[in-house]
């Protein structure tokens, strides 16, 4: 009995095959078919783009490789002084107390190129009369807030500049600024 049953079976799915093929996929299955795998691709088009996001290292919080540009012993900046490295793109002030400043050349308002005016001790942007004094702070508006900076490193007697990561800041602070030891 049990040969019988499962010979029944065998000849119901094969007859089964045989009408599945010749049918004809109409326009409606066609199109069905059709929508379905835009949507699976789409789909992994979606997953993908979210691996991408987590796996790209970009929220790993890893710092960059710093771009540290040799501005010079120690001894060569003068107290209360301002030197400028156009290439770098910034100015290194030393304050009276002895303190360094990398102060970038962009003015914080609409970021013109700043110059400094040695006679009057400030930063001067040409464009709409910002002024700011030897620590990056403003003097006269429209400029809003303190110069950006980037970040000083004394090794060795030497000055450098990580002119690879550029701050903002609201005010300049004391912390700001980098001692020789």
């Amino acid at each position: 009995m049990s040969a019988k049953i499962s010979g029944n079976i065998r000849e119901n799915l094969l007859e089964h095959n045989r009408e599945k093929r010749e049918a004809p996929v109409t326009r409606r299955d066609f199109f069905g078919m059709a929508w379905k795998g835009l949507g699976v691709l789409a789909g992994l088009e979606v997953l993908g783009m979210i691996a991408t996001y987590f796996f790209s290292g970009k929220n790993k919080g890893s710092a960059a490789p710093k771009q540290l540009l040799e501005a010079g012993p120690v001894d060569s900046f003068g107290v209360n002084s301002v030197s400028a490295f156009m290439g770098g793109r910034f100015y290194l002030a030393r304050q009276q107390d002895g303190g360094f400043i990398a102060l970038s050349l962009r003015c914080t308002h609409l970021g013109c190129s700043i110059s400094w005016e040695e006679n009057r001790k400030r930063f001067i942007c040409p464009c709409h009369s910002s002024a700011f004094d030897i620590s990056g702070e403003v003097l006269n508006p429209p400029a809003a807030r303190a110069l950006d900076y980037y970040p000083v490193l004394i090794e060795n007697g030497i000055v450098r500049v990580d002119i690879g990561t550029l701050r903002e800041r609201k005010t300049s602070r004391k912390d700001q600024l980098i001692y020789a030891q």
